[in-house]
């Protein structure tokens, strides 16, 4: 049994967090940690987790959970997260970080996207991009593992097959994403109320959005080149999920099924990419720690438009957290991740 805890666990990624580990057969939570929210009642923040009844939020106490825990999940905003991650590697502690602090092989590319100082810089040099598809045997040999966000997982499974064989021109990458509400986290911000969002569509942070560096680390990596991306994001009005549209100029004529090779070649073997005949729909990746993959091939203009789609705070998040922990401990990959989505 590997003993867990979550920092951060209030929150909607620590929410599903201790959803998924509640059904794991592998896993036991130790310690809930909410600073403030600590000494409440886990079901009175969320009455659904009845697996957690009579536990409480606790208080951050390094020392304890470091004691207690073979690994931890960080839920903590970007620095926040470094600082406590810092202590607890120095304890021995093994850790799945989900804000940004992990993610970046460039400390000059993190610092300034964030527009932060980075508290611990030796561990992000330690630290192993979390996107299993990509990195698995580094994975398993992790201490700390940075977990993608949402929308750079829904952008980077799609993009990177199609990058590292060539098949696309990396000079020109067009991502159209859309996200529910929840992609934002729990806080309170006039964007975010229901009658700003309710019967609405809008695109934010055009064109200078955090997670396009993220993106272009990883495809830069597959292109073996610097990639250019435009990416902008947009706000649907519903609580979860991501759809990217992804427009791509193909490099030599193509049809379906030479797309269609191309993705098995990566992804054939792997439990959680699913590719599609038709454009997928957020509906078939709700609730699931699946991302879904459907494509369309212009002949006309020799393009290729990409469809994507993942539950923001399963696969783009807490499922995928749970994926890499299952790795890194030599379990099955799939443990605690079995459950299908749900169309409504």
């Amino acid at each position: 049994m590997i003993n867990v805890s979550i920092i951060g666990a209030n929150g909607y990624t620590g929410l599903e967090l201790l959803n998924i580990l509640a059904a794991h057969k592998e896993a036991a939570v130790k310690h809930a940690v909410s600073v403030g929210n600590a000494g409440t009642l886990i079901t009175d923040m969320y009455p659904a987790l009845l697996a957690y009844r009579g536990a409480r939020f606790e208080p951050l106490d390094i020392d304890l959970i470091a004691k207690d825990s073979e690994l931890v999940f960080s839920c903590l905003p970007h620095a926040a997260s470094a600082e406590v991650c810092k202590k607890l590697y120095e304890r021995g502690v093994k850790i799945i970080d989900l804000s940004a602090d992990f993610r970046y092989d460039d400390l000059a590319v993190y610092e300034k996207t964030y527009n932060v100082t980075h508290p611990c810089p030796e561990l992000l040099e330690r630290s192993v991009y979390g996107l299993p598809e990509l990195y698995c045997e580094k994975i398993k040999a992790a201490s700390i593992v940075g977990n993608p966000g949402c929308y750079t997982t829904c952008s980077i499974l799609p993009l990177y097959p199609l990058v590292k064989e060539n098949a696309v021109d990396a000079d020109d990458i067009i991502i159209d994403a859309k996200s529910g509400t929840s992609g934002a986290g729990k806080k309170a911000e006039v964007s975010g109320l229901f009658a700003e969002v309710n019967e609405n569509f809008k695109a934010y942070a055009v064109a200078t959005h955090r997670h396009t560096s993220e993106i272009e680390q990883e495809i830069s990596k597959a292109a073996k080149k610097a990639a250019a991306i435009s990416f902008t994001p947009h706000l649907l009005p519903i609580t979860r999920g991501i759809l990217s549209t992804i427009h791509l100029k193909l490099k030599n004529k193509l049809v379906k099924e030479d797309i269609f090779e191309l993705y098995d070649k990566y992804y054939k073997n792997e439990p959680f990419v699913i590719i599609d005949k038709t454009p997928p729909s957020i509906n078939s990746v709700k609730y699931g720690n699946y991302i879904r993959i459907g494509f369309v091939v212009d002949e006309r203009l020799n393009r290729l438009i990409v469809i994507s789609c993942l539950d923001n705070l399963i696969k783009g998040a807490s499922g995928q957290a749970v994926q890499n922990m299952n790795i890194m401990f030599g379990i099955d990959e799939t443990e605690g991740l079995k459950g299908l989505p749900r169309h409504l």
